[in-house]
Parts: structure tokens; C-alpha cells; sequence
């Protein structure tokens, strides 16, 4: 994880470090962090026969670049996402897919661990996995058994 750089020291009334705010982007070091969460998130995906056949790909690349490219964006990288795709509309992009209960824990299972394995510290982790959580809610679009 970087540290933060001389530049970004800030003192505080009494001289002493103040406390800096960087995103997650800066913090994990920039995109290569994001590719080894979404590398781990994906071997998960690939053998999970709940998940894997929400994914028309034979190969599971260009959902892997796809979601690289948002996390990167979301937690304050660059904005190429958006660029090459336009808004994320998340919602609108999976509304094709069933999912319901069993494949929102299914993500989570995976992604939870993907997480984990990262070795953020607890408060950075507990960020990220509280906006996992509400993410893979929010895209819930089937009620009952999928």
C-alpha cells in the first residue's frame, strides 16, 4: 500500500501532521491492486455454477476489463471507463441477467473474499466491502427463486 508522498503531508494549527485524504485509487498504489481484487474475484466466478452461467462470454476477459475499468474509476482513478463506455448504469446493465438472492450471495462470497485477500487494513476494508454489499443489493432484480 503507498504511503502517503512528501507533497501530500499537511500540518496541522500546531505543526503537527494532519491527517491527508486520499482515495482508494492513491492509497492501494494505482490499477494494478484492482486487477489482482478483480483477478481473484473472477477465478471464483469462473468455477462457480451459480454465477458462471450469468456471464454469455466463453472467456470471462472482457467482464474482467469491464469491471477493472468501473472499480478503477469508482475509487478515484482515472475516468477511462466512462470514456470508453458512457455512464455505468449498473442497474440497466444486469437487468438482463436473473439475479436474485442466491446470486447476490454467491457474488459476495466472492468478492468478499477477493477483498480479504488484498490485506487492506480493517477500516479500509470494511469501506470497501460495505460498498460491495450495497452494490450487489442494488442490483437485485428478482424476487423469490432465480
Amino acid at each position: 500500500m503507498a504511503e502517503p508522498r512528501p507533497e501530500q503531508q499537511v500540518r496541522g494549527e500546531a505543526g503537527e501532521p494532519a491527517e491527508v485524504q486520499v482515495t482508494l485509487y492513491e492509497f492501494v498504489g494505482g490499477p494494478a491492486w484492482f486487477e489482482q481484487l478483480v483477478d481473484r474475484f473472477y477465478a471464483g466466478v469462473a468455477a462457480d455454477p451459480v454465477l458462471r452461467p450469468l456471464y454469455p462470454e466463453q472467456d470471462l476477459q472482457g467482464a474482467r476489463s469491464r469491471l477493472t475499468g468501473f472499480l478503477i474509476q469508482y475509487w478515484g482513478g482515472p475516468g477511462d471507463y466512462s470514456r470508453q463506455r458512457g455512464h455505468p448504469r449498473l442497474r440497466m446493465r444486469h437487468a438482463p441477467y436473473p439475479i436474485g438472492v442466491e446470486q447476490r450471495d454467491r457474488w459476495l462470497v466472492h468478492m468478499t473474499g477477493a477483498v480479504k485477500a488484498s490485506s487492506l487494513p480493517a477500516e479500509v476494508e470494511e469501506v470497501v466491502l460495505g460498498y460491495f454489499e450495497h452494490a450487489a443489493d442494488a442490483m437485485m432484480n428478482r424476487i423469490g427463486p432465480t
